[in-house]
């Protein structure tokens, strides 16, 4: 931001007015950020590039409920995520129409043994845990952030990026469960103790 540039509020104080060229330059600013925590979330390049658009409209038809105490970056990520949410619901009543039809015609899903990489890892984590985990360790979102972005409290923050890196472990272990790890450990002592 050049020294004589608006800040973030002054030009969503602008926007809220309909002024077009403050939208243009917070596009400038934001579409790189959004469009890359989409990307993440979602996968593809294509729904992330429809997710961005979808929540850039909605920052210029909602710029008047914009309230400066929250950072302009923060209001951003919570539409931005909420766009993602929703792309994601659709993907998901898409799979459920597919699924039988795939079976019906003899297809396969895959199988949990599948070698895993990251991508498909975070796939295995919850939604709402697959964002947080996100916002916080790519984006660099506070748990505070985190909090008012998601509309959630701190410890809900807390929680579900506890379960959703717990889950990521497990599918970069190879998928395998807490019960397989708890056999293994007793088949592991039991050794021990015949010896």
């Amino acid at each position: 931001m050049t020294p004589n540039a608006p800040d973030d509020r002054d030009l969503m104080a602008a926007v809220a007015r309909g002024d077009e060229p403050a939208f243009a330059e917070l596009v400038r600013r934001y579409s790189g950020r959004l469009f890359a925590t989409a990307h993440r979330i979602l996968g593809s390049r294509a729904d992330a590039e429809d997710a961005v658009q979808r929540a850039l409209m909605q920052c210029f038809r909602s710029a008047a409920s914009y309230r400066p105490v929250w950072a302009v970056s923060t209001w951003l990520y919570r539409i931005i995520t909420n766009a993602c949410v929703d792309e994601l619901r659709r993907r998901a009543a898409r799979r459920e129409i597919a699924e039988p039809e795939a079976h019906e015609r003899g297809g396969t899903v895959p199988s949990p043994g599948e070698r895993l990489d990251i991508e498909r890892a975070l796939g295995r984590v919850p939604r709402e845990a697959r964002i947080l985990l996100t916002l916080c360790y790519v984006d660099g979102l506070s748990y505070r952030e985190l909090a008012r972005v998601r509309g959630i409290s701190i410890n809900t923050v807390k929680s579900q990026i506890a379960r959703g890196k717990a889950i990521l472990r497990d599918a970069l272990a190879g998928g395998r469960g807490d019960a397989a790890r708890a056999k293994d450990k007793h088949a592991a002592g039991t050794h021990v103790e015949r010896s």
